[in-house]
């Protein structure tokens, strides 16, 4: 795999198919399983990076690349951070980003040179509609801003959240230029009608339209967003469905600036928190869950190639973006400004970095940086059995909650919670096990809840949801 550095690719990925058909079967002995063969593990990802990288990308229009990316150019990311995950000590973690390195850069920037050239003479497809995120809100609906969800890492979600039962639909969508959080997240906003952008800042940072307060630090885009009915939640506070909900959670870019390509190893750590705040949304009453981002990124073991910049023409000089002083020119390719077209930034060309040593980086023009998605989630099945699987009967008796199970589930347990996925908001005196004739009831505490909305909630040993069902505590209809 060391070798691979010193082949041109088309040998490289020949090299990577024997390998394959060599050292695949070691994957199904013993060894694997213990987590003993690292590199025949990584090797399975490496031999997809291979395969998917032999086709180039570049067609004959900008919608043909982005219909290849989308397609199928997206697995190349996917299968280097899954390689990437595997070798525990530094020597084989070394083997690893080398292989994938000379298998992934040539193509990565081959790509970014095409889009920047089409993108160039024909416009930049990212424009102030952002039609993924145009649907009109509705009621009962939490925008969850996630930032940093790459294309591959949203696919990764989603499979996540349909893995628990959840309906999952995709939008496309472009990020904003540069792609950076300052700019990217107010134009996902719901309120991005009210934001507009003067002269270029050096933090690429837009400002509120009619005021023109800087949106940097968090609180205008809050005001904004309260000012137009949005509840603005955080993760102590899910709300409780009511009204249209604005969240902003994940630590995806910001694990990334830290870890570069250790990213990898923790990255399905980060999307299963992302995974667990859908399931309380859903589970503190939201009918619906839209995860939108602002960028994408671009990670490549060894680091990206250097280009220089001088900082004497510049005003700030971010890692793949920069804005230049009056006058000033340079041999980099100029784009619009999303916040304000008149107002121009210069790109590094290809995956090049105006910074040294850096392995993660965003802000230029990248099919990995700008192609994202956002996604729809509705319940589903998830956290849920109430279409038919179960069909209790739940009969309140002051503040006991009794419930007979048509069906018996071998250790499932009773509670009620004011939040179903949250055991933290749990009422009762203690929780019970369902007996084997189906039956168990619980005691609410606190008689000032009675008459509240609730969950009564089942659930295994292990505290994962197997059922949850409305209710109002100490009985009712849940319409009063």
């Amino acid at each position: 795999l060391l070798s691979l550095a010193n082949l041109p690719p088309h040998e490289a990925r020949e090299k990577v198919a024997a390998l394959e058909m060599k050292h695949a079967r070691r994957r199904t002995v013993v060894w694997t399983e213990l987590g003993e063969a690292p590199l025949a593990s990584a090797l399975e990802f490496i031999a997809i990076l291979a395969e998917i990288t032999s086709k180039h990308l570049a067609a004959g229009t900008l919608e043909d690349l982005e219909s290849a990316y989308r397609s199928r150019g997206w697995k190349a990311d996917d299968a280097m951070l899954r390689a990437l995950a595997f070798g525990d000590t530094l020597a084989d973690s070394a083997v690893i980003e080398s292989a994938v390195r000379s298998l992934y850069l040539p193509w990565a920037e081959e790509s970014a040179r095409s889009l920047q050239a089409m993108a160039e003479s024909g416009g930049y497809p990212g424009d102030k509609s952002l039609s993924a995120h145009s649907a009109s809100s509705e009621e009962g609906e939490c925008m969850l801003f996630v930032d940093g969800l790459r294309l591959d890492t949203a696919k990764r979600l989603a499979g996540m959240l349909q893995a628990v039962g959840f309906e999952v639909g995709e939008s496309p969508a472009w990020a904003a230029l540069p792609s950076v959080t300052a700019t990217g997240k107010a134009a996902v906003s719901p309120v991005r009608g009210k934001i507009a952008g003067g002269d270029l800042s050096s933090d690429f940072e837009p400002s509120v339209a009619e005021m023109g307060q800087s949106l940097k630090g968090g609180y205008a885009l809050r005001k904004l967003l309260a000012d137009e009915g949005w509840r603005v939640l955080d993760r102590s506070n899910p709300g409780d469905g009511a009204g249209k909900g604005w969240l902003e959670f994940g630590d995806i870019d910001r694990e990334g600036h830290e870890r570069g390509v250790k990213l990898a190893k923790v990255l399905d750590g980060l999307l299963s928190e992302v995974r667990e705040m859908v399931s309380l949304l859903f589970s503190a009453g939201w009918k619906r869950v839209r995860i939108v981002t602002d960028h994408g990124w671009l990670l490549i073991p060894g680091c990206l190639p250097k280009t220089e910049l001088s900082a004497a023409l510049t005003v700030s000089k971010w890692g793949r973006c920069a804005s230049l002083k009056p006058g000033a020119s340079s041999d980099e390719r100029l784009f619009p400004w999303y916040w304000n077209p008149s107002m121009m930034i210069a790109l590094a060309g290809g995956v090049r970095c105006f910074k040294n040593g850096e392995e993660y980086a965003h802000g230029g023009l990248s099919l990995q940086e700008c192609c994202t998605i956002s996604l729809s989630v509705s319940p589903g099945t998830a956290g849920r059995t109430d279409s038919g699987v179960l069909s209790p009967d739940i009969v309140w008796k002051g503040l006991r909650c009794n419930v007979v199970l048509d069906t018996f589930i071998a250790g499932v347990l009773l509670d009620v919670r004011l939040m179903a996925g949250d055991p933290s908001t749990s009422v009762v005196l203690a929780v019970r096990k369902v007996k084997e004739n189906g039956t168990a009831s619980v005691v609410v505490e606190d008689e000032s809840l009675e008459g509240r909305e609730a969950f009564v909630v089942l659930f295994n040993d292990s505290g994962a949801l197997v059922a949850q069902f409305s209710t109002v505590i100490g009985g009712g209809d849940l319409n009063d």
